[in-house]
């Protein structure tokens, strides 16, 4: 009988048979790969509904939801006008609508990849600096988030004021941390390390089957990746590949840590993929925040995984809602962290 990933109406995900593993990034800008056997089981893990197609949809800031209306509300539009002010080229939208915050969705500046978000909560507006740990903060603004390796945040409780200079300055950092605008490529260039992979050629078949590909940017790497995959495993690659593909046209690709790995210029790695011996693993390196959440766990708090079996009938729809919501978000960094 064929295992079966399926989310139920009742909003949870169902797993009918499980194998665990890691692939996630940790603190070095390596990729933790290890994996175990456990018992086949039944094990379900609880999840929101999924959010309607529109969920995604931008909207301009300037349509705040009415229940405001408060302190919250002129805080976050206060920071909102320092925000242009530090960069008139901000492009403003709202993504990520759920019931946790009425439908009305996160704000979110961009300029060059994703600078900010601004959330409201009971007693707390908080400001995200999708890689606010690689930005100067002599002001000592952040106050939030201090723990991890990317992301920053400024909590802004009820008659706190925030010095509108340093402020500013955090903002221009942060875009000029997106880096310049990507160029254009050349008609024929390539920026990809040239791998080929010819019929009948071997390639190095690691632990659990994976392939062996050197590391490289770009497309090449990844189709020969795909083509190395052995067996059935091929054909799920190859699926993977192009519903990524469509539903993120503008996806940056690359193989490392022998993984093949799609993020967005400018935001970083939102989805890898690695071979293992019974099953294709499908990581989402911020899984936590999709909706609904992947149903394996991770060693990373982040990270969850769709592990995908021989003759799996798995949800394409589901799969692909997942992607353009993994691609939205700021993603994992594995740039070296300069001194």
């Amino acid at each position: 009988m064929a295992r079966i990933v399926r989310i139920r109406e009742t909003g949870e995900s169902e797993v009918l048979k499980s194998e665990e593993a890691e692939v996630s990034p940790n603190g070095q800008g390596e990729v933790q790969i290890s994996a175990k056997a456990t018992k086949t089981a039944s094990a379900r893990t609880t999840a929101k509904r999924p959010a309607k197609a529109d969920a995604l949809a931008s909207q301009l800031i300037d349509q705040r939801p009415p229940e405001l209306g408060d302190w919250r509300e002129e805080t976050l539009a206060r920071m909102r006008a320092l925000i242009l002010e530090a960069d008139p080229e901000m492009t403003e939208e709202r993504k990520w609508r759920k019931p946790s915050n009425a439908m009305a969705g996160v704000p979110v500046w961009s300029h060059k990849g994703i600078v900010c978000t601004g959330e409201s909560y009971s007693k707390v507006v908080k400001l995200t600096f999708a890689r606010g740990a690689s930005i100067p903060d002599p002001s000592r603004l952040f106050n939030s988030s201090l723990e991890g390796n990317t992301r920053r945040a400024i909590d802004i409780h009820e008659g706190e004021q925030v010095d509108a200079d340093a402020f500013k300055a955090l903002v221009t950092a942060a875009v000029a941390q997106n880096g310049p605008p990507a160029k254009k490529a050349k008609p024929g260039a390539s920026k990809s390390k040239t791998i080929k992979v010819q019929e009948g050629e071997k390639v190095v078949l690691l632990s659990g089957g994976n392939p062996q590909i050197a590391k490289a940017d770009g497309d090449a790497p990844v189709q020969a990746y795909i083509a190395a995959m052995p067996g059935w495993k091929r054909d799920i690659g190859e699926r993977l590949d192009a519903l990524i593909v469509r539903n993120v046209p503008n996806v940056r690709k690359a193989v490392k840590w022998n993984s093949p790995l799609y993020g967005i210029e400018g935001q970083g790695w939102f989805l890898g993929i690695h071979t293992f011996t019974h099953y294709v693993k499908v990581a989402f390196f911020y899984g936590t925040s999709l909706r609904p959440v992947p149903p394996g766990a991770s060693k990373s708090e982040d990270t969850r995984y769709l592990d995908i079996h021989k003759d799996d009938q798995f949800d394409e729809a589901q799969l692909a809602t997942w992607v353009k919501q993994a691609a939205a978000l700021p993603g994992w960094d594995d740039s070296p962290k300069r001194k």
